[in-house]
């Protein structure tokens, strides 16, 4: 314990000490001038090179803490600071680490199908109670959209305050390319719920269509005779509980998988990268903190959550999510966590794979906040109601597609080709995507940890005072 605090003390110090010498050398410096043609060349009052090696005298300090912590949420939020300074350093080396971040989401890709369909089967199966499935099923959606309606409005009310959009300048044209999109209408939404093929829904990572045949299949299950039951619900259940191991065993990657996205996210875009776009960036963070306090905090305070076991266990998975800015990361550890919360599997099997269709609460957030910051960068505001029904659009098209970095920025050029609004602005976003999707990601997962937990209060499973004892993350 005493070497924890003396690892922690240290490198809080030597953090402190490095942030002041950059402050000094940002304001005492001075400006060269260089080139007509060039911008002012700003030189510090320090070499370049020692500013270097004390932000990894940092870099090192805040390793030992974490070689004392022993702590897998520790190395990840250490590894996330090497990556910074990796990319931030020598960025030509660092976007190449981009297939080690990769490697990391493709192994939790592995597992999410086949996680899904066991703890759902042996969840539905296994308890012999399909009222309590249909009751779970509305609950849910009713939780989920009033949830989700809040934060529309919410991320429509900070745009709005803060006109982010407003008098940004046309960039020239962009070099990278946006998938092509097609309009989907409420035909398309509906089908892409039903698998036509589980193969495919699982080749894709197509979470809603796996929840659906797990569903189906679990009820089907419970009609069957029991001597023809048990053997299958015996083999889910092995494989449910294979599947967490071998969760574990892939979380040993996490601090390597995730300090790779950082290096490559600020090697690829620099650390300048909010540009113009740092008012639209501030925008969503302070909206998504008003997001948690107005309506999370409020909740776990009804159903007697206690708050401060909730932060540390979800910790992990909100710091994997808001890394890799991808949910499907942070599903099985996130599934763990809920369980430590005391919420039975099969509650949380149920309520969080939905949730990841329907709970995103982040995304809708940010979808309202991007596609009203498009209307205004375009010079073409819009009024209140068309500002709703585009919302609501996109809440719509946007079931179905967490776990996806970037895909929100796909339906949002989509929405935005309906709404004949120009798309330069949505380039302009692209810019800053991986910054804001670290924040909406970590968001949505909080929130559907949340509602297995409101859903497990709703249905009188889960008693918040009397908790399993806290195990070490």
């Amino acid at each position: 314990m005493m070497n924890k605090r003396k690892a922690g003390i240290t490198a809080f110090i030597v953090l402190t000490i490095v942030a002041i010498l950059h402050v000094i050398d940002i304001n005492f410096g001075n400006v060269a001038p260089v080139a007509m043609d060039a911008e002012p060349l700003h030189k510090g009052i320090f070499p370049p090179t020692f500013l270097v090696i004390t932000r990894w005298i940092t870099v090192a300090a805040f390793v030992w803490f974490a070689i004392t912590k022993k702590s897998l949420t520790t190395w990840i939020l250490v590894s996330m600071l090497v990556g910074g300074e990796l990319g931030h350093d020598w960025p030509a080396i660092a976007v190449n680490f981009q297939v080690l971040s990769k490697v990391f989401l493709q192994l939790i890709k592995t597992i999410i199908a086949p996680l899904l369909f066991a703890t759902l089967v042996v969840g539905i199966a296994g308890h012999s109670d399909i009222k309590q499935v249909g009751r779970m099923g509305w609950k849910s959606l009713v939780y989920f959209e009033i949830v989700t309606t809040i934060a529309l409005f919410i991320g429509l009310a900070a745009i709005n305050i803060s006109q982010a959009g407003v008098g940004v300048p046309q960039p020239p044209a962009g070099h990278e390319v946006l998938p092509a999109t097609k309009p989907q209408n409420w035909q398309d939404i509906i089908l892409h719920i039903f698998p036509e093929n589980i193969a495919k829904s699982i080749y894709h990572g197509e979470i809603l269509p796996i929840v659906v045949f797990s569903v189906i299949f679990g009820i089907a299950l419970l009609m069957v005779k029991d001597k023809m039951r048990q053997p299958m619900l015996d083999f889910c259940g092995s494989l449910s509980e294979t599947m967490f191991k071998f969760t574990n065993i892939v979380m040993y990657f996490a601090p390597v998988g995730v300090g790779a996205a950082i290096a490559y996210t600020v090697g690829h875009g620099g650390l300048d990268v909010l540009g113009n776009l740092l008012k639209l960036l501030l925008t969503l963070y302070v909206a998504l903190i008003a997001f948690v306090l107005l309506v999370f905090v409020p909740v776990a305070l009804i159903i007697g959550l206690p708050i401060k076991r909730f932060i540390k266990e979800i910790s992990e998975p909100v710091s994997i999510a808001f890394a890799t800015t991808s949910s499907e990361s942070a599903l099985p550890k996130a599934m763990e966590a809920m369980e430590r919360m005391g919420v039975p599997r099969k509650i949380i099997a149920f309520v969080m794979p939905t949730g990841y269709s329907f709970n995103l609460d982040g995304s809708t957030l940010y979808l309202a906040l991007a596609s009203v910051f498009v209307a205004q960068a375009a010079g073409t505001p819009l009024t209140w109601p068309q500002q709703i029904l585009m919302v609501f659009t996109l809440m719509l098209t946007s079931k179905g597609v967490a776990g996806v970095p970037r895909a929100t920025l796909v339906i949002i050029l989509g929405t935005v080709a309906s709404f004949h609004l120009p798309t330069w602005p949505v380039f302009l976003i692209l810019g800053i995507d991986e910054l804001m999707d670290m924040a909406r990601t970590s968001v949505n997962v909080i929130g559907n940890c949340l509602a297995t937990a409101v859903i497990g209060k709703w249905e009188g499973e889960v008693d918040f005072k009397e908790l399993p004892p806290e195990t070490k993350a």
